[in-house]
């Protein structure tokens, strides 16, 4: 038997204009795609590195939700930062929404245009019922 595949999409989960789901749940793993500082229509929110890290989090926590799951239910993150410079802000903020034992994670630096300092993705597991 196929495990269930479906997007879990509310009023309240931020979106893009793009053509990609904000996520896609198959069995009781989820799957978000990159949540960076945005707002409900997508519309980028330009702030410091850690204004935009706090709003992406954010996101990433509503999509989430909506897919039946939260942070404390989060197994891997890619995390994208624009400048190396902001690594160790990064990873005190990191610590500030994730916790010991944390999920397996990758980052990458140098990669965003000029528009974003900082998105993240991540696979969860469903909370349980």
């Amino acid at each position: 038997m196929s495990p269930s595949v479906s997007y879990p999409l509310t009023k309240d989960t931020p979106v893009s204009h793009l053509p990609f789901s904000p996520a896609v749940r198959v069995g009781d793993l989820i799957f978000v795609s990159g949540q960076a500082s945005v707002d409900g229509g997508g519309r980028i929110i330009p702030d410091t590195f850690e204004g935009e890290f706090r709003r992406s989090v954010e996101n990433l926590r509503k999509v989430l939700e909506t897919a039946g799951s939260d942070l404390r239910h989060v197994i891997q993150t890619r995390n994208y930062v624009r400048d190396a410079a902001n690594l160790a802000r990064y990873n005190e903020l990191y610590r500030e929404y994730f916790s010991a034992p944390f999920p397996t994670r990758t980052t990458i630096t140098n990669c965003l245009g000029p528009e974003l300092h900082y998105e993240i993705e991540c696979v969860a597991v469903a909370r349980p019922s």
